[in-house]
């Protein structure tokens, strides 16, 4: 039942209208002071406030709406820093499916303790993506359970590719649209729902420089590794897949990079003139904007907040 190949405009209304009923069409919310502060028309897409706090609650419904019986007996296992497993883990719950999520021991303890309230069994691993791999491979040797893959996966991609949908539906002749970048499910599919809905929208993609992998891949035309992950960006450490650096290549215009102290001040912005709680990784679209302030000066630029599970006992900079 699921996409074997770039989902078309078809599959991502099929899958926006299969999740439905397990997400929030979350709210689009402005700000004076910040349009301001860079110039332009921000439209920010709150998907902090999506269940279990983050877009992935899409793209992991989708993909287990999508699974066949045969799929689902054994139960699901993915590998995650903490909401794509968060979201499975609910995703799961919700169809009566048994989760198992990896998770790097080094994970914030929001987001395992998260995890484990939702119904999931979390197995951890060492904070390097080989770990993760090798124990994702052991554990499905021992039980059977179907990998659902975090970013590198069509029903993932199109399910993420919601959010930039409804945006599009709301906010019309958006100049750009501007998501974060860790391994490319959600600019993946915000691409795709751009080019399906807002042709004349431009995609930027906007990561961080400790790990601007996805940078120099659209550079070199190659998947790049990175020598770090050394980021306040929790959300974005993991590199590209095939399927989503095929898309990003296509269709993302530009990424930008951003150091620490430039998302630091983004993050706080937000949070002190929006009012409403993000993790790091959302406020780097931001801190793109405000790098860049002449190319988005006087254009409508639409922002995709993509989540809000901080630790805030360890929230202090």
């Amino acid at each position: 039942m699921g996409f074997n190949s770039i989902p078309t405009v078809e599959d991502i209304i099929a899958a926006h209208k299969r999740i439905a009923p397990f997400i929030h069409r979350t709210p689009i919310i402005t700000s004076e002071s910040i349009d301001k502060i860079t110039g332009a028309s921000l439209y920010f897409k709150c998907e902090n406030f999506q269940k279990i706090g983050a877009f992935k609650k899409r793209g992991a419904t989708n993909a287990i709406l999508c699974l066949s019986d045969k799929e689902k007996a054994n139960g699901v296992i993915t590998h995650s820093s903490g909401n794509h497993g968060q979201a499975v883990a609910l995703a799961a719950s919700e169809q009566g499916i048994k989760a198992i999520i990896v998770m790097p021991d080094n994970s914030p303890s929001v987001k395992i303790e998260a995890t484990k309230d939702y119904g999931a069994e979390v197995v951890f691993c060492s904070a390097s993506i080989e770990s993760r791999r090798e124990t994702v491979e052991r554990v499905t040797k021992e039980t059977g359970t179907h990998f659902i893959h975090p970013f590198n996966d069509y029903d993932i991609i199109a399910g993420q590719a919601t959010a930039a949908k409804e945006l599009l539906e709301e906010v019309k002749d958006l100049d750009f649209l501007i998501a974060p970048i860790g391994g490319g499910g959600l600019i993946s599919g915000t691409c795709l729902s751009v080019k399906y809905f807002s042709p004349n929208t431009k995609v930027i993609g906007a990561e961080p420089k400790e790990v601007d992998d996805a940078h120099r891949s659209l550079q070199s035309g190659k998947i790049e590794s990175n020598e770090t992950t050394n980021t306040i960006a929790d959300g974005l450490k993991t590199p590209l897949g095939d399927k989503t650096f095929a898309i990003i290549r296509k269709h993302v215009q530009e990424i930008i990079t951003l150091n620490e102290s430039e998302i630091i001040e983004a993050l706080q912005l937000i949070w002190e003139r929006m009012k409403i709680v993000v993790e790091p990784s959302s406020a780097v679209p931001l801190a793109a904007v405000i790098k860049n302030k002449k190319l988005f000066e006087d254009q409508r630029v639409g922002i995709i907040l993509t989540g809000g599970n901080i630790d805030v006992k360890s929230a202090l900079f």
